[in-house]
């Protein structure tokens, strides 16, 4: 689908847009004045004829957009605070929240392990000097997620990740079980690690699905430390209850399922994100809340080839006026053809 100016979701005091490049570079004043944080889909194109200001958190993922040559996802506040710089972070400010980035060549040079440590150091640095305590949603982009260490015995990638993000959240004395945040773990085909994040003061309300095993209690095959995060996120706010979707995929218990069927996959992909928000509905005593079809999603798909079956799927499942952003990734297990994250 095409993305315009229309597709906003506001989530107690923060709005999400999803603007071609050209848009977003020639948006009015008001938009800018209001940006906490961007994030950059479709190479150098997406940020073309715009610059920054000096300590605005934009970050560019070196993700391709299957539709159309590139997408800025803007994040707004009524009204924003400040912009600070802390080591490889930039940051933004409102009341409620604070969105950050992390320098992707910050760490570089470092093995991906020890990179992803140092990288949420510095989140957890911010954390600190801010005040705003709670991580609410992460954003992770790994080089080469699926790649095996060359080493004999070496661990995949992912499994790489998992454990430096895990070792700083120990250090941080963050939570890694009930109570992490909502998050998602993509694969680039280059690059450094990309981390985005929005913390808050107050913690949020961290949402599991019933049909699958918490991913932090994934037994030992899936790797020496369990993914940190949860299957969602809550907030309540003057703005009303909104909610954050961690990356979900066609995992039922902790085990993949329709392996090679990428329009099964699909299916039950979209089966756990009703049962995600199923769930959030029930904590917050609103059966009405979220209507699948009003959220946002980003769809990560392995083979771009899949596209077609993939949007169709979730066009059947959410309507064709749906906003979706389609996205081309490799996903953290090998044998995973998609994954969808939303908020609402």
């Amino acid at each position: 689908m095409s993305v315009t100016t229309a597709d906003c979701r506001v989530a107690a005091g923060l709005a999400l847009r999803h603007l071609a490049p050209a848009e977003f570079g020639a948006a009015p004043a008001p938009l800018h004045d209001s940006l906490i944080g961007a994030a950059c889909f479709g190479g150098g194109s997406a940020m073309a004829g715009w610059t920054p200001a000096a300590e605005l958190p934009v970050v560019q993922v070196g993700l391709p957009p299957l539709v159309g040559a590139g997408t800025v996802e803007a994040w707004q506040v009524p009204a924003l605070r400040g912009r600070a710089r802390l080591g490889a972070a930039r940051y933004a400010w409102s009341d409620t929240y604070l969105f950050g980035s992390i320098a992707p060549q910050a760490f570089a040079d470092q093995p991906l392990q020890e990179a992803t440590r140092l990288t949420y150091d510095a989140v957890f640095a911010v954390l600190a000097r801010t005040g705003y305590r709670y991580l609410l949603r992460a954003w992770n982009y790994v080089p080469e997620i699926n790649r095996e260490a060359s080493e004999p015995g070496g661990l995949e990638r992912y499994r790489q990740f998992n454990l430096g993000r895990a070792a700083s959240f120990d250090a941080a004395r963050a939570p890694t079980h009930e109570g992490a945040p909502a998050a998602c773990a993509l694969g680039t085909e280059g690059g450094a690690l990309c981390v985005y994040f929005l913390a808050m003061r107050q913690p949020p309300e961290p949402i599991e699905n019933p049909r699958q095993v918490s991913a932090y209690r994934y037994p030992p095959q899936y790797g020496p430390h369990s993914p940190t995060f949860s299957r969602a996120a809550l907030v309540r706010g003057d703005g009303g209850a909104r909610l954050f979707i961690s990356g979900t995929a066609s995992i039922v218990g902790h085990q993949t399922v329709h392996v090679g069927d990428v329009a099964a996959q699909t299916r039950e992909t979209l089966t756990n994100i009703d049962a995600v928000v199923s769930a959030a509905r029930l904590r917050l005593g609103d059966a009405a809340a979220w209507p699948l079809a009003a959220l946002s999603y980003k769809a990560y798909v392995r083979h771009a080839g899949d596209l077609p079956q993939v949007q169709h799927e979730v066009t059947a499942a959410l309507g064709p006026t749906a906003d979706v952003l389609y996205l081309r990734a490799d996903i953290c297990r090998s044998d995973l053809l998609v994954e969808i994250e939303g908020f609402g």
